[in-house]
C-alpha cells in the first residue's frame, strides 16, 4: 500500500496534481500487478497537509506498538526511547473483577485497622493475579514478576513478608472470607445454588518423609497434612494432601478443604455437611461421584444436606447389576446424546431410587474401542502355534495383559479364545452410569442433568493442576501454609470462571487475547510516559462482554528529569 501521485494537464498548460491511497494487486486477466485505488484524497493543492502528517505518524504510532503520542509531546521527528513493556491485560481483567465479585472488600474489611495497617488485600491480589498469569513460586512472585513481568506499580513496595503474612491471614479468616464473597458472587451472577457438586483430589510433593509432627492453630491442634495414600495420579509412593472441592452448577466455587494424605473420599462427608451446616443454602443437593458411596455417607446426607444424587460403583454392587441394570425398561430421552430410565428397587424404608443413564456418545466411542481391541486380539490368537502347549510366552502375556485378558477364556482343547458371554455383557454397559438419589421431586430427566454437569468440577480440578492454575509445584512444608496456598488457587479458580461464564469462552483463550495489552515506558521530548498500547477489536469485544472498561490511555506521566 502506497500514496499514488497523479497528474493532468489542463487546457491552459496547467498542471493538476492529484493523492490517492493505492496498493498493488495481481490481476489474474491481464497476468500482472495493477494498481488498485483504495480511496482518493483529490487535488494536492486543496489538501490539508497536516492532516496527512497526522495520518502518517498515526501509521508510525501502530508500528511502534500503539502508542498514541500527542503532537504537542512529540513533535515530527522527535526519537522515542522505549525502555520496557509489560503485560497489563490481565492483571487489569482481574483486579476489575476482584473488586465486582466483592473479594478487595471483603479482605479490607478485615485487615486490622490502625497507623501501620498490612497491606494484606494488596498482597494477596498480587498472588492471585500472579496465579492467573504465569503461575510462579511466591519468592519468584516478590522477586521479579511484579515489577518485570506484569504491570503492577502499587505492589512495587510489598515484601516477601507481606506475601507470607497475607498468606496467615487468609488462613485465619478463611471461613467468614468464602462464605461472604460466596454469596456475593452467587447473588451477582444469579448462581443455582441447588446442587453443590462435591469431589476430591490428591496433589503430592516431591519430598521422601510424612509430616509427623502436629501444628497448632490458635486453641486448634492440626494433624500432619502431608501423609501417603491413595493417589488419584498414579503416584503413591509419595507424601500428599487431599483436596476438596464444592461447586456450583456453573463451576463457581461454595468452599475449599485441605485434609490429610491419607484421607479417604468416603470419610469427607462429615466435613461438608458439618461446615456447610449454618449457611442456609436452602433445598442444596449434594452431588458426589463414586468414591462418595457407603451406607454412612447417605445417612449422613439425607439428615444434614438433605437430598443427594450419588454415582454408584457399578461393577462393586450386585443389587445394581442384577436389579438395576438387569432390569427391562425403556430409556427416555434427554437431549441428542443423553437417555435416562428409572428404576426403583425395594419398598417403604428400604426403597431406592436409581436413575440409569446412557451417554450415546461415549457408548459409540466405548464400542468402536472395544472393536479396536478384538480385532487386534484376534490376530494375536492367529499367530499363536496351534501345536504349541497353551502357556507358551506369549499365551501367558496375552492372559496377564489390561488389555486382552479380560475378554478371554479356556476354549475347546484348553487354548485360548475370546468370551463371547464377557463381551456381550462389557457391550451391554457401553456409555451407562447409574444413579442414586433420596430426592423423589427431581425427575429422571433432571438427576441426569444434574449429574452431567459433574464434568465441570472435574475440569476445573485439571486446570488447578495442570493447564491453568498449577497448584504443583508446593513449596511450603507447614500445614497451615499448604492450605492457604489451595485457597488461593481456589479464588483465582473463582475469578476464571467469572470471566469464563461472562464471555462464553475458555480462560486460556481469553488470557492469550489479554496477553496483547501492554504498559509501555517511553522517554520522549523531556518526558516519561506510561501508556497502554492500543485494544484490539477482539480484546474490545472480550471487555465489553466482561464489563470491565479499558485500561486508562496514559498510565503515568512524569519529567525526565525527576525519573530515576
Amino acid at each position: 500500500m502506497y500514496l499514488r501521485t497523479t497528474k493532468r494537464q489542463n487546457k491552459d498548460g496547467s498542471i493538476v496534481e492529484y493523492y490517492q491511497l493505492a496498493e498493488t494487486r495481481w490481476d489474474p486477466i491481464q497476468r500482472r500487478p495493477t494498481a488498485h485505488i483504495i480511496y482518493n484524497f483529490g487535488r494536492a493543492h486543496t489538501l490539508d497537509r497536516e492532516a496527512l502528517l497526522r495520518l502518517a505518524q498515526s501509521i508510525s504510532r501502530v508500528c511502534q506498538g500503539g502508542l498514541d503520542i500527542p503532537l504537542e509531546v512529540s513533535p515530527p521527528g522527535e526519537a522515542i526511547d522505549i525502555e520496557w513493556a509489560r503485560p497489563l491485560g490481565v492483571v487489569h481483567v482481574a483486579r476489575a473483577l476482584w473488586e465486582e465479585l466483592g473479594i478487595g472488600e471483603v479482605l479490607r474489611g478485615l485487615e486490622p485497622r490502625g497507623p501501620r495497617r498490612a497491606p494484606h488485600e494488596l498482597a494477596l491480589f498480587t498472588m492471585v493475579a500472579n496465579r492467573l498469569a504465569e503461575p510462579l513460586s511466591k519468592l519468584a512472585c516478590y522477586e521479579y514478576w511484579r515489577t518485570e513481568r506484569a504491570y503492577l506499580p502499587e505492589a512495587a513496595a510489598l515484601t516477601l513478608d507481606h506475601l507470607y503474612f497475607a498468606l496467615d491471614f487468609l488462613d485465619t479468616h478463611i471461613e467468614a472470607i468464602e462464605r461472604e464473597i460466596f454469596f456475593r458472587t452467587a447473588d451477582l451472577f444469579r448462581a443455582d445454588v441447588d446442587l453443590i457438586f462435591w469431589d476430591t483430589t490428591s496433589v503430592y510433593f516431591a519430598v521422601d518423609d510424612e509430616d509427623t509432627e502436629c501444628e497448632t492453630k490458635g486453641d486448634t491442634t492440626l494433624p500432619p497434612l502431608r501423609k501417603r495414600g491413595y493417589n488419584k495420579e498414579g503416584r503413591g509412593n509419595q507424601p500428599q494432601v487431599v483436596v476438596g472441592l464444592a461447586l456450583t452448577r456453573d463451576g463457581l466455587p461454595v468452599r475449599s478443604w485441605v485434609f490429610p494424605g491419607n484421607t479417604a473420599d468416603v470419610t469427607t462427608v462429615a466435613h461438608v455437611k458439618e461446615s456447610l451446616r449454618g449457611w442456609k443454602l436452602g433445598r442444596a443437593i449434594f452431588v458426589g461421584d463414586a468414591g462418595m458411596d457407603s451406607e454412612a455417607n447417605r445417612q449422613a446426607l439425607a439428615k444434614g444436606l438433605g437430598h443427594y444424587i450419588l454415582a454408584m460403583p457399578v461393577g462393586k454392587l450386585t443389587e445394581v447389576q442384577e436389579e438395576v441394570l438387569g432390569r427391562a425398561g425403556r430409556f427416555r430421552p434427554v437431549h441428542a446424546s443423553l437417555e435416562v430410565k428409572e428404576v426403583v428397587v425395594g419398598e417403604g424404608e428400604r426403597r431406592r431410587r436409581y436413575i440409569v443413564c446412557r451417554n450415546l456418545v461415549e457408548a459409540a466411542r466405548q464400542r468402536q474401542h472395544r472393536e479396536e481391541v478384538l480385532t487386534a486380539l484376534r490376530q494375536e490368537l492367529a499367530r499363536l502355534d496351534p501345536q504349541a502347549p497353551d502357556h507358551t510366552k506369549r499365551a501367558c502375556e496375552l492372559v496377564a495383559s489390561k488389555r486382552y485378558g479380560r475378554y478371554l477364556s479356556r476354549g475347546p482343547g484348553g487354548r485360548l479364545a475370546i468370551d463371547a458371554e464377557v463381551v456381550r455383557r462389557a457391550a451391554r454397559m457401553d456409555g451407562k452410569y447409574v444413579l442414586l438419589t433420596n430426592d423423589d421431586t427431581l425427575s429422571p430427566e433432571d438427576v441426569g442433568l444434574g449429574y452431567k454437569a459433574m464434568m465441570i468440577i472435574e475440569a476445573c480440578f485439571r486446570r488447578m493442576k495442570t493447564t491453568g492454575l498449577r497448584i504443583r509445584p508446593v513449596y511450603h512444608w507447614t500445614a497451615h501454609r499448604i492450605t492457604s496456598h489451595v485457597r488461593l488457587c481456589v479464588l483465582a479458580l473463582l475469578i476464571e470462571r467469572a470471566a469464563e461464564i461472562r464471555v462464553g469462552d475458555t480462560w486460556r483463550n481469553l488470557r492469550f487475547a489479554l496477553e496483547e495489552v501492554k504498559a509501555v515506558r517511553y522517554r520522549v521530548h523531556g518526558l516519561t510516559l506510561v501508556q497502554s498500547t492500543r485494544l484490539t477489536a477482539h480484546v474490545t469485544a472480550y471487555l465489553k462482554k466482561l464489563g470491565v472498561k479499558p485500561p486508562p490511555r496514559v498510565l503515568s506521566i512524569e519529567n525526565s528529569s525527576a525519573t530515576p
